[in-house]
């Protein structure tokens, strides 16, 4: 996926009051930039790091520009939720997905169960259906991707959605989309969110198939790379 709009490079100093990034520029000029990401972000915010920023072009925005990547040892990490489900659209879209290929069609963005939405919803050739949920995994213990990096319920809740459409004859995958290039595995983060790795073993015994992929994070795009091994 390209990012058509251009971005600016600073340093990170500080994120505060959850959506709100302060970042050094070259200039010496400090900026307040939204934090697209609600979660922790643990391990990811060192100060002085290097930083990317996407500038919207728009001034009516109350913050014009948007934290999308910082570099972690030698990686850089997207960190902008709202990526990931155009990356694994356009790449399961182009075929690029085997375990996702061969299907007639493609949407985002379905209501399904519960009063949710569904990241992507897959249909045949005969109507067969497959339940897509993307979880974006910035978190990582040495060369294992983990998620999540914060108790979600949200989370949880989706889980047990994708449970309830694989017990009404459909296929579900829970999608971990592994924002960095460094990984070698991917694995539940008990130690934060017990209650969300008991909660994902729970929905592969109902049938929920999960995979992770890592991705090739530059300024200007994101790739899906590798399918990376999952240990739960």
């Amino acid at each position: 996926m390209r990012i058509q709009l251009p971005t600016i490079e600073g340093r990170f100093v500080r994120r505060y009051k959850r959506f709100f990034v302060d970042v050094l520029l070259a200039n010496g000029e400090t900026i307040v930039a939204h934090c697209p990401n609600t979660g922790s972000l643990a391990g990811c915010l060192v100060e002085g790091a290097r930083v990317v920023l996407r500038d919207s072009q728009n001034d009516a925005r109350k913050l014009r520009y948007v934290f999308q990547a910082i570099e972690v040892g030698k990686t850089l990490v997207n960190v902008d939720t709202s990526l990931p489900n155009h990356v694994v659209f356009e790449a399961v879209e182009r075929g690029e997905v085997p375990e996702l290929s061969g299907y007639a069609r493609v949407e985002r963005e379905r209501k399904y169960g519960k009063a949710s939405r569904i990241d992507l919803l897959l249909t045949g050739e005969k109507g067969e259906l497959c339940y897509v949920e993307v979880k974006n995994t910035t978190y990582a213990v040495g060369t294992c991707a983990r998620f999540p990096d914060a108790a979600t319920e949200r989370g949880l809740k989706h889980l047990d959605e994708l449970g309830n459409m694989v017990e009404q004859g459909h296929r579900a995958v829970q999608f971990f989309f592994v924002s960095r290039a460094d990984c070698r595995e991917f694995r539940p983060a008990d130690e934060i969110d017990p209650k969300y790795a008991a909660g994902l073993r729970r929905a592969t015994k109902r049938g929920v198939e999960v995979l992770a992929y890592d991705t090739r994070v530059a300024p200007d795009r994101l790739e899906l790379r590798t399918r990376l091994p999952v240990a739960l």
